[in-house]
This record gives C-alpha cells, structure tokens and sequence, in this order.
C-alpha cells in the first residue's frame, strides 16, 4: 500500500473555486473506489464525494452536492475534487483514500489515507 498525495489547497475568498488532486499509486481490485473527506479544526472528520476507477458512480454529501465535482484520470492514477462557490465552512483539511466500493467509501472503510491538504476559505 502506498499513500495516496493530496495537492491542490490554499486560501480562497468565499464564492472562489480550487481544483483539488489525489495521486494514488499500486491500485487494486479490493480498492476500486476513492472518498475524499475533510477535518475541520476540533471537528470529525467527514465524507465529502466518491467515486469508482472502473464505473461513472459518484456519491456527495449535502453538504457540498451542487457545488463540488469528483472526477478521475486513470491514465494518471489521479482523482479531483472541483470545489465551487467555496464557503468558509469548506475550510478544513482535505483527505483522500481508496475504499472496496463507494458505500464503504462514505463509512470511513478507508485506507492509506494520505497527509492531507488544506483549504481555507475567508474574507
């Protein structure tokens, strides 16, 4: 197992968009899907979106359906997260990790997970 590398994070003024990167490496069968989450400062953590390498499924959560979009390249062993409209309850550290199917994504069935990259949203 290899750690997946998150990218893509900074400081964004509310209503601006970041396009966040995941780059997983040594994929296999029992990983077929990726979840992205995020821990906000004294808070759990939590599912944001999913979706598997080898089908168009995708999951969200309320929180962010309508404004972010998850998105792969597997030529690239790479998964996005296209965050819009950003709020100051996005900023958090963002979190991406592979998972047996999406259902498992969205309970925490995750691993490795990788260091994460921050996104803060503020005026």
């Amino acid at each position: 197992q290899v750690q997946p590398v998150e990218s893509g994070g900074g400081f964004v003024h509310p209503g601006g968009s970041l396009r966040l990167s995941c780059v997983v490496s040594g994929r296999t069968p029992n990983k077929a899907a990726v979840g992205w989450f995020r821990q906000a400062p004294g808070k759990e953590r939590e599912f944001v979106a999913a979706l598997r390498w080898d089908a168009d499924s995708k999951m969200y959560a309320s929180a962010v359906k309508g404004r972010f979009t998850i998105s792969r390249d597997n030529e690239k062993n790479t998964v996005y997260l296209e965050m819009n409209d950003l709020k100051p309850e996005d900023t958090a550290t963002y979190y991406c990790g592979g998972a047996l199917n999406i259902a498992e994504a969205a309970s925490f069935n995750v691993g490795p997970w990788g260091q994460g990259t921050l996104v803060t949203v503020s005026s």
